[in-house]
């Protein structure tokens, strides 16, 4: 066996990108006696880590005053789903000095740009500003329609 076959480790291919600054729902599983549940931590990410073994992303949430920061592995099997529920506007890769502010001034503008960037590929495609129109019924005809409003 190689050290380089151990080494290996595969990304979930269904996470999608974190950058520090997001806004996350994480589901990751915990193992309590004899059972197994989801979980799910939504904070600010405050940190990401790139790496050979996969990377890893820390959130921060503060609960009742009390600030929790938990680091997941992105190559962990404990690692559900992760959803980005908003991108915020930062200028560093490390968040740490979020740590020392209250809940009203750690709040991060959001970042536009990615969302201009989907609209503007919606945009390309021919996509924005269509409304689908609703299909009509086959086994509905015209007459058929009429003989309807005139029986009402």
């Amino acid at each position: 066996m190689d050290i380089k076959s151990i080494k290996l480790t595969k990304v979930k291919r269904k996470i999608p990108q974190v950058s520090p600054g997001d806004t996350v729902k994480v589901s990751f599983k915990i193992k309590e006696a004899n059972r197994e549940r989801v979980q799910t931590l939504s904070g600010l990410v405050v940190r990401a880590r790139k790496g050979a073994a996969g990377g890893n992303f820390t959130v921060r949430r503060v609960t009742s005053g009390i600030g929790v920061e938990h680091t997941f592995p992105l190559a962990s099997p404990a690692l559900e789903k992760v959803e980005v529920v908003r991108h915020g506007k930062v200028r560093r890769a490390k968040l740490y000095y979020i740590r020392r502010l209250s809940a009203r001034e750690a709040r991060l503008k959001e970042r536009r740009e990615r969302m201009a960037e989907t609209a503007a590929a919606l945009e390309a495609v021919g996509l924005e500003g269509e409304i689908a129109e609703p299909v009509a019924d086959q086994g509905a005809t015209e007459e058929g329609v009429e003989e309807a409003k005139e029986t009402e």
